[in-house]
């Protein structure tokens, strides 16, 4: 730990919620104010690969796991060029890290990004309250940024929602860039990037297939210019209700029947583009230890997650769109919630967690190879 990260851990912070409550800590990464949409990631290892996931984008995170920073930080792990997350809450950040792939601690990585953060808050205790109340908005002020608790409240108040938001463009590429088959070229995938985590593509590659990443605002015409075997649509941030773009250039997908894969915001659009709703859950699914339902073979999976909105369409029947009939996939196991869609007259599909899974579990990554299965199929 450095000597300007010494003197950030003294600094008093304080968290504070849109309904109210408070809790004091001392001052995490940088020391100043932010604010977000409070929620919370179950997930014991992993928190490198969280913080630098788009879909945290505008998010304060909660770990659950009492202790935070144990491997340091090094420069293969994350899953993108930045930190995303708007602040970050642990309880005991480690003093010292112990990892041989360490190169720098977390409370310095997150102090370099500009990431303001709180430590020696009683997650336990905050958790259970977002559990009750739901994801809410939130504040963390530390150093000369806390002022009374009205003032205080009043900026988290004044924060935008996450409904509504439209934040797919602000973390996706503004550049199309290529990912090259990892030994001989098998396929040719065109990836939408609605918020896409380093390691989808290179699951990918590592089957043959070559990724051409496209913006979020990339057009139907820009997508099937690289001729491509498969079309997929990435994670990302924000309401899919925002998500009119996206929506109709799968649609054009679907009409023309080219095998077709969604990822997280990627099954949300899917579920808007065959004519089903979205609905912002309570409180989200978050972390490496969910429980879900693959229903065309009875397995359960335990699955990493990311999400605080939903698909909603009937669990007990198939139901007819303007694609053919569709029907729900995968459930998770704790709330009923849709966790995945597949269609029935045409090769397409979508889950709501995430198989590429880095830090783990990797239950799901057999998704990848039914993509293939189905490009391979749609060619023969």
């Amino acid at each position: 730990m450095t000597t300007s990260t010494r003197k950030a851990a003294r600094v008093p912070a304080v968290l504070v919620l849109e309904d109210g409550r408070t809790f004091r800590g001392r001052a995490y990464g940088a020391v100043g104010e932010t604010l977000g949409e409070a929620v919370f990631s179950t997930g014991m290892t992993g928190y490198q690969e969280t913080l630098t996931d788009p879909s945290y984008h505008r998010q304060v995170v909660v770990m659950t796991a009492p202790h935070i920073g144990n491997t340091g930080v090094n420069d293969e792990d994350p899953e993108s060029k930045r930190i995303w997350v708007a602040g970050y809450v642990v309880r005991d950040p480690a003093r010292v890290p112990s990892n041989w792939r360490s190169v720098r601690t977390l409370d310095e990585e997150l102090a370099a990004q500009g990431v303001v953060g709180i430590s020696g808050v009683d997650t336990r205790a905050l958790t259970r309250h977002l559990r009750e109340r739901g994801a809410m908005r939130v504040g963390i002020f530390s150093g000369d940024t806390v002022t009374d608790e009205a003032a205080m409240l009043a900026k988290v108040r004044s924060a935008p929602e996450m409904t509504g938001a439209d934040l797919a463009a602000e973390v996706a590429t503004a550049e199309p860039y290529t990912v090259p088959a990892i030994g001989a070229k098998r396929l040719t995938v065109a990836a939408v990037d609605l918020g896409i985590k380093g390691m989808t593509p290179r699951r990918m590659a590592e089957r043959g297939i070559e990724v051409h990443v496209l913006p979020a605002t990339a057009t139907l015409e820009e997508v099937y210019a690289v001729d491509p075997d498969g079309v997929f649509f990435s994670n990302g941030p924000g309401d899919p209700a925002t998500a009119d773009h996206p929506v109709s250039v799968m649609r054009g997908v679907l009409e023309r029947s080219t095998p077709l894969f969604g990822i997280c915001f990627g099954n949300q659009v899917l579920g808007r583009a065959l004519g089903f709703g979205t609905y912002k859950l309570k409180y989200g699914h978050r972390g490496i230890n969910q429980p879900v339902q693959d229903r065309t073979t009875g397995k359960v999976e335990v699955t990493a997650h990311n999400h605080g909105f939903a698909v909603d369409a009937p669990l007990d029947a198939p139901s007819d769109t303007p694609y053919g009939r569709a029907e729900v996939s995968h459930v998770c196991l704790n709330d009923g919630v849709v966790e995945g869609l597949r269609l029935l007259d045409r090769p397409a599909f979508s889950v709501q967690y995430h198989p590429e899974a880095a830090a783990g579990p990797h239950d799901a990554a057999y998704l990848f190879d039914r993509f293939v299965s189905l490009m391979e199929g749609q060619r023969a």
